[in-house]
Order: C-alpha cells, then sequence, then structure tokens
C-alpha cells in the first residue's frame, strides 16, 4: 500500500495524469483519435526526443545544460547518410555516431566541470562549433538518397505496431532508470545535483559524475542521430535545429529540476511522447500547426514557474522546520538548561 501511496506522490506520476489528459481531451474533440493505431503513433514518433531526453536528464540532474544536443544528432545523423551512401555497415555508422557522440560530450564535461565555464555558455559555443562542422563535412548539401541496411528499419515494427526504434528508446529508458536508482555510481547524478559541496565531502568525484554525465549525453544523441537518419532517409545541414529545446522541456514536464537533484528517466520519457504529441494533438483537435511553438513555450513557462515556487516554498519550510526545531527545547528567559 505504501509504494503504491509513494508512486502516485512522484513527480513523473504528474506528467503522466496530464499525457492521460491530453489524450482525453483529444478524443473528446474528435473521437477517432482513440483509436490504437493513433496513440500508438504518438509513442513510437516520440523515439528521438526520447532518447535525447533521456540523455540530457543526466546532466540536468547535475545541475547542468547541454544546448548542443542537436547539433550532435546534426552531425550523427550526417554521418550515418554518407557512410551509408558509401554502403557502410551499420556497426561502422554507429561507432561513428556514438565516438563522436562521447567525444562531444568530454569536450563539454571538460569545459563546463573542469575548466568551470557556464555550462549555457560552453555548450553554446559547442553548438556553434559542432553546427559549423556539419556545414564542412556535408559541403553545405543535403544528404540524401541513401538507403542500404538502415533504409527498412525507420517504421518496422516488432509487435503491436511498436515501431523497432522506440522499443530499444524504452530499453534504454528502463536501464538509465535501473542504473540511477539501483547501482551506487547512478545515485551520484542525483547527490552532485543536490548539493555538489556536500557529494565532495562525502568522496563522491563531482568532477569525474560531471563529465561522465556529458559524455552519456553524447552518446544518446548519437543514437538519435542514427534513428533520424534511418527514419527520415536524408538529413540536411539544419537537421536537429531546436531539438535540444525540446528535450529540455520535456525533461522539465517530466518532473525534472532544473536546478538539478530531482526527478527520473521515466519522466523523461512520458514528457518526451508529451512534447511529440502536440503537433498531433493540434491535428484532432481543429488547431493549425503554427500554434505548436507557442503551446510549447506556453507550457514550458508554466511549469518552471511551478517547479520555481514549489522548490522555494520546499526551502521555506524546511528552514522553518530548522527554526522550530532549534527553539523548541529552548528554555523560557533563554537562561541555559
Amino acid at each position: 500500500m505504501s509504494k503504491i501511496q509513494n508512486m502516485f506522490k512522484a513527480r513523473w506520476m504528474s506528467s503522466l495524469i496530464f499525457l492521460l489528459l491530453l489524450f482525453v481531451i483529444t478524443g473528446i474533440a474528435d473521437p477517432s483519435f482513440l483509436k490504437y493505431s493513433s496513440i500508438i503513433s504518438c509513442f513510437n514518433t516520440a523515439t528521438m526526443y526520447t532518447l535525447l531526453a533521456v540523455g540530457i536528464a543526466f546532466v540536468i540532474m547535475t545541475g547542468e545544460i547541454d544546448v548542443s544536443i542537436g547539433a550532435t544528432l546534426g552531425i550523427t545523423a550526417a554521418m550515418t547518410g554518407m557512410i551509408a551512401q558509401q554502403g557502410g555497415s551499420v556497426i561502422s555508422m554507429l561507432a561513428a555516431c556514438l565516438a563522436t557522440g562521447a567525444a562531444v560530450g568530454l569536450v563539454n564535461g571538460l569545459g563546463v566541470a573542469y575548466f568551470g565555464v557556464p555550462s549555457l555558455i560552453f555548450t553554446l559555443g559547442t553548438n556553434s562549433v559542432v553546427r559549423g562542422l556539419i556545414y564542412i563535412l556535408t559541403d553545405g548539401r543535403t544528404i540524401e538518397n541513401f538507403g542500404g541496411v538502415i533504409a527498412g528499419y525507420g517504421n518496422k515494427t516488432i509487435f503491436a505496431e511498436i515501431t523497432v526504434y522506440y522499443a530499444i528508446a524504452v530499453a534504454l529508458v528502463v536501464i538509465s532508470h535501473w542504473v540511477l536508482t539501483k547501482t551506487r555510481k547512478g545515485k551520484y547524478f542525483i547527490a552532485v545535483g543536490d548539493n555538489a559541496g556536500g557529494a565532495n565531502l562525502v568522496g563522491i568525484s563531482v568532477l569525474g559524475t560531471k563529465i561522465l554525465a556529458y559524455i552519456l549525453c553524447g552518446l544518446f544523441a548519437g543514437v538519435a542521430g542514427f534513428v533520424f537518419a534511418s527514419k527520415y532517409g536524408q538529413v540536411m545541414t539544419v537537421a536537429g535545429n531546436g531539438y535540444e529545446m525540446t528535450a529540455i522541456a520535456a525533461c522539465v514536464i517530466g518532473g525534472i529540476s532544473l536546478s538539478g537533484g530531482l526527478g527520473n528517466m521515466v519522466g523523461a520519457a512520458i514528457g518526451a511522447v508529451i512534447m511529440s504529441s502536440i503537433s498531433r494533438l493540434l491535428v484532432f483537435i481543429g488547431l493549425p500547426a503554427t500554434y505548436n511553438n507557442t503551446i510549447t513555450g506556453v507550457m514550458l513557462i508554466v511549469i518552471v514557474v511551478a517547479d520555481a515556487l514549489t522548490q522555494r516554498r520546499a526551502i521555506e519550510m524546511a528552514r522553518r522546520k530548522r527554526l522550530l526545531s532549534r527553539t523548541a527545547d529552548k528554555p523560557e528567559g533563554g537562561e541555559q538548561a
């Protein structure tokens, strides 16, 4: 019974309820949406956002940010397309994506954790550098007309209309959630985000944890780049542009605090489904897709403000409890006991 109560108190539960409400409201507006194929499509289209959200969740939980994941997705997608044009194997594509993603993550981690540059500024610079490399790599042209072994996997399903890539994304979410909640090293991410100074005092490497978080973020972005190329069959120079904001919004909507130390991967995955479903739901409701960015921005602002107010209230309550505990046993008149 206590486990059920704790589950409903979890931050990700409110995100799940919000997602269900979105589906119900859309179903009321257009009952055809409630078909299984329509609902499962919302999950399948969330594959790339899920990968990006889970990757950046590691970074956000440590109290940092990464706005270069969209560019990392773009360059790894371009590399996948170019290797596919030359008849390369899936192994070589994945190896290139993972190596590139890890390299970008390592650079970000060293810049933020080792050199102490604010994460927003450093990763914004990395974003510009990687975007420039995409133009150099592709000579400013769209990578297209590639097929090979990856062409047939973009929309291939395994069971119940669930695509192969979304099933893999869910598996990675489960593994990441287990690592964060059940392993000692995994719990370091939350500890560093909650109190970096305290974590350092108890022997947790804040530097190493943050660098690892950025490397994992880069790896997930690399996998997302491979999925992007496989799914769409062409890669433009602007591929992945704006995806970083969607991934961050997915994490926030999923209950992960931007100040770090709170949240889990389940919430990030649910937030990714919400973010990827907005444009589709608008079609069923009858609103034009031009409302997509506005609605997304409003949702993000409301949730961030609500999160800030909740944290402020929690801090004030904690201070009040400490004050009460210090004064409860104090003798009258200020005399020493």
